[in-house]
């Protein structure tokens, strides 16, 4: 794996994304309470020996640059780094990036003063599981220019994803990025049971998708990158075009992996985190997720019913419910709440409580009698006392005349530094 290097793609505006997405790139935004979403493909890398990463970014970059430097600090002898790379312009021109391959492109020069013979393309809004060395050992064993991990996927998931064919040999011969007509996930389907699936399971998932994991031999990848700059995302233009002229192999991988690029599937896959046997497992001791170190004191439960919920450290709930919930780092619930089915990202600081004949303002956090239910509250908001968030009209999608929250795919979401009133109710 010396041989390696990574380049995660932070994605561009992340709109889908939004209001979690309105002061931080993609990447940035928090998981779990206490991780951030580039913590992910970082931590496989680490994991599997990868220990040179490029953070390919171009919006709001600052928080994912800041966590960055908190929490990747190798030492010097390893020549290990976690590097962000961000559209520039320079003497030879530069603009934004088009795509994901235009993003690699662009970044070259940099990627390619670090010796290296394969390179990871990895995004950074999946969560998953891999140990890449697996991936390589395939690769080389295949003598494949390219390789591309796949997975089994039903009818609903294929249009969202890119779909391929593969010949006995496991040898990519047709590949269609997010098909959308009947017509074409009919023509897509495959029988999955060559795989090793029951005959229920291939029924259930006729489809075979690209996870967006790429491995390149390196030299490949540059003479595909010179040969025509208008190819300028991966799964559009080169994978396509890349079947004619290399070898292009499928690495199966069957485990848990959610692409949470949306608000809908950032919060279940979030929720899928608090139940008891969670499909990704963040206790697992041989593959860690790593983060920022913040030297926080423990978890303080007083008088309160929790109950089916992660308590991030630094976190306070003085009485009340807490149910099926996240409660993230410095994260404060007061007297009277009832929190379900909710992830509270925390704050990064403490606040201090007013002092006698101070003037009243918001505390951060959430106030004495207040209802959410099925909701984000972003860090550093501020949920008024008695505020009642559970969106009593069902609204799939929303946005309050004054900002002060939004619902994506059903989800209340509060934005950071969000204000909700005392008393307000929706």
């Amino acid at each position: 794996m010396d041989n390696a290097v990574a380049v995660v793609l932070g994605g561009g505006m992340g709109t889908r994304l939004f209001p979690l997405t309105k002061e931080r790139s993609k990447p940035a935004v928090p998981l779990a309470g206490k991780y951030r979403l580039i913590d992910v493909p970082v931590s496989n890398c680490i994991n599997s020996g990868v220990r040179r990463i490029y953070v390919l970014t171009m919006f709001q970059s600052a928080s994912l640059n800041s966590h960055l430097a908190n929490a990747y600090r190798f030492d010097a002898f390893s020549g290990g780094f976690v590097q962000v790379l961000a559209a520039e312009q320079t003497y030879t021109g530069g603009t934004w990036f088009q795509g994901t391959a235009d993003a690699v492109r662009q970044s070259w020069r940099h990627i390619h003063d670090t010796p290296h013979r394969h390179t990871l393309i990895l995004s950074g809004d999946h969560l998953y599981r891999m140990d890449y060395r697996r991936f390589v050992e395939a690769h080389e064993d295949a003598g494949a220019d390219i390789s591309l991990a796949v997975m089994p996927v039903t009818r609903a998931e294929a249009p969202e994803l890119g779909t391929l064919k593969i010949d006995s040999t496991g040898r990519i011969v047709h590949f269609l990025e997010k098909p959308k007509t009947d017509q074409a996930l009919d023509e897509m389907r495959v029988d999955n049971t060559a795989l090793g699936l029951t005959k229920e399971d291939a029924g259930r998932r006729p489809h075979l998708a690209s996870l967006g994991i790429y491995l390149f031999h390196s030299r490949v990848l540059e003479k595909i990158l010179q040969e025509d700059p208008g190819r300028v995302d991966f799964g559009k233009h080169v994978i396509p075009l890349a079947l004619r002229n290399y070898k292009v192999q499928a690495y199966r991988f069957d485990d848990y992996w959610a692409d949470i690029g949306t608000v809908g599937a950032f919060y279940e896959a979030n929720m899928e985190l608090v139940r008891p046997l969670p499909r990704f497992n963040l206790f697992d001791p041989k593959m860690p997720i790593y983060t920022r170190s913040r030297f926080l004191p423990g978890a303080k439960v007083t008088r309160a019913s929790v109950e089916g919920t992660i308590l991030c450290e630094g976190s306070i709930v003085e009485g009340g419910m807490v149910r099926d919930s996240i409660l993230g780092v410095r994260a404060r619930v007061r007297p009277g709440a009832t929190i379900e089915s909710t992830i509270v990202m925390g704050a990064d600081y403490y606040q201090a409580d007013p002092t006698p004949g101070e003037a009243a303002r918001p505390f951060l956090g959430v106030a004495e009698g207040c209802y959410i239910k099925k909701a984000i509250i972003d860090k550093n908001a501020c949920i008024g006392r008695g505020a009642q968030l559970v969106n009593r009209a069902g609204l799939r999608e929303f946005d309050d005349p004054e900002g002060r929250f939004h619902v994506r795919d059903g989800v209340i979401c509060v934005p950071k530094g969000g204000v909700v009133p005392d008393g307000f109710v929706f």
